[in-house]
């Protein structure tokens, strides 16, 4: 059984800064690929970032020069730092993995809260 959890969410002022992470476990053969996707509230869900299995990095352009994904491969653990937060950032933050085992499916965490007060 594959996890993923979550944590670093909260509420920011605008142009402050928060760190995402996003540790998974359990059975697997590999990772294909980490990120995180959020929604808004009557938006649907969409890439913010996401890490491949060969270091490539994907950025929703909202997000180039302001937010970083990184991974821990010891410790299966994805980041992501949210720097210069704007108000239009708040969201639900969802943590992905695209696993192999059986067979090679998506996984979700849970979901973060991710507020920016402006």
């Amino acid at each position: 059984q594959v996890q993923l959890v979550e944590s670093g969410g909260g509420l920011v002022q605008a142009g402050g800064s928060l760190r995402l992470s996003c540790a998974l476990s359990g059975n697997f053969f590999s990772i294909n690929a980490m990120g995180w996707y959020r929604q808004a509230p009557g938006k649907q869900r969409e890439l913010v970032a996401a890490i491949l299995r060969d270091g490539r990095l994907n950025y929703a352009d909202s997000v180039k020069g302001r937010f970083t994904i990184s991974r821990d491969n010891a410790k299966n653990t994805v980041y992501l730092q949210m720097n210069r937060l704007k108000p239009e950032d708040t969201a639900v933050y969802y943590c992905n993995a695209d696993i192999s085992y059986v067979v090679r499916r998506d996984y979700w965490g849970q979901g973060t809260q991710v507020t920016v007060s402006s």
